[in-house]
């Protein structure tokens, strides 16, 4: 059965991320300890997906975060307004002046080459986003009011505090109340979750939020490790996902979880960090649906890849309503994202269709 999605006619918004955006500072082709210049974007796990369902797909996307009032959460909004994500949900935190009380996220990051993996270094602690709490947003006026076609967050937002775990819930709610597809990505962070109640406290946050989810995205590990599902003869140390075990995972969390309609994941298998072989399985409606496959893909970056499948996976869903599209439109827009420097998309949709059509590598002039 397709995905009971609202019409385009009956809402303001196509898509709504709740989640925190940071300033994401990049050496480039360096390293952080040596660096002497950093190159500024914005990025974060849930509103990636906005900005490329914006900027690569046209739909009308929109963001719930928050940010302090100074010099670099006003940056920050302006690389929002860039992508056309809409800014008018976004909540205003006073400076005290040194960031004592309330502060804007900063993440260094490295893109990695060859032997060398890629490495996040965020700095977090104590931001406007994370201080986020139920009663911040008005999700009657937005879901019920304005109309709101398809709500993404994840578990990155719910893991930053107390309080953002309780609004995700509280915001998952209200869009199951009012109709509004509801996906999550689950994307477990062990350090997030270290000093608020570890393994324990992650799963009984992700199982309540699960209860509302429509689409579940995420990897074996993360099945696992936030929703507490085990799979025999799997090795949960490795990090490359088999796709039997996904399968195996799913079968399970569908009995658990029959609220789920969709669930899906890249399949990543790392050769080196600048080549991966890189595809991607959807499961809808009882079946499993293979996208299509980049092997020993060239990454220039890495990071944001996977948010990038979200959103074509996403967009898929919201044109088509059609498992296997969405799959494939995921697939080809993480695996275009990931030839381009920042945690965001640069991608048209005619490249993504393209790839979608077979097309390959060759000059356009």
């Amino acid at each position: 059965m397709p995905l009971q999605i609202k019409s385009a006619k009956e809402c303001a918004f196509d898509q709504l991320s709740l989640g925190e955006i940071m300033l994401r500072l990049d050496p480039g082709e360096g390293r952080v300890r040596t660096a002497r210049q950093f190159t500024a974007w914005e990025g974060g796990g849930e509103y990636n997906v906005a900005r490329g369902l914006r900027k690569c797909f046209g739909l009308r996307t929109a963001v719930c975060t928050a940010f302090v009032d100074n010099e670099v959460g006003r940056l920050l909004e302006d690389f929002v307004m860039q992508g056309g994500v809409n800014t008018d949900f976004i909540k205003w935190r006073e400076d005290d002046g040194i960031g004592r009380t309330v502060r804007n996220g900063l993440n260094f990051t490295e893109r990695g080459f060859g032997i060398r993996g890629a490495v996040g270094v965020p700095d977090r602690g104590n931001t406007a986003a994370s201080q986020i709490k139920p009663g911040d947003f008005d999700w009657e006026h937005l879901f019920g009011k304005l109309g709101v076609r398809w709500l993404h967050t994840g578990g990155i937002f719910a893991a930053l505090s107390e309080t953002t775990a309780q609004a995700t819930i509280e915001a998952v709610k209200a869009a199951k109340k009012h109709g509004t597809i509801v996906s999550y990505d689950l994307n477990y962070r062990p350090s997030l979750w270290k000093t608020i109640g570890g393994l324990k406290k992650a799963q009984e946050v992700n199982r309540e939020i699960a209860r509302y989810v429509d689409v579940m995205i995420g990897n074996e590990e993360d099945f696992t490790a936030s929703l507490g599902f085990e799979v025999k003869g799997v090795d949960h140390n490795i990090s490359n996902i088999e796709t039997q075990a996904f399968k195996d995972m799913i079968a399970e969390a569908v009995k658990q979880f029959p609220n789920f309609k969709v669930a899906a994941t890249t399949l990543r298998r790392v050769i080196t960090a600048t080549k991966n072989d890189w595809s991607a399985i959807c499961w809808h409606d009882g079946k499993f649906h293979d996208s299509i496959k980049f092997p020993e893909l060239e990454i220039l970056d890495r990071v944001g890849g996977g948010d990038s499948f979200a959103s074509g996976l996403i967009f898929g869903f919201l044109e088509h309503n059609d498992a296997q599209k969405a799959v494939n439109y995921g697939a080809a827009h993480g695996a275009l994202a990931s030839t381009t420097p920042g945690d965001t998309s640069m991608v048209t949709r005619k490249e993504v269709e393209k790839q979608l059509a077979g097309g390959g590598a060759r000059v356009v002039r």
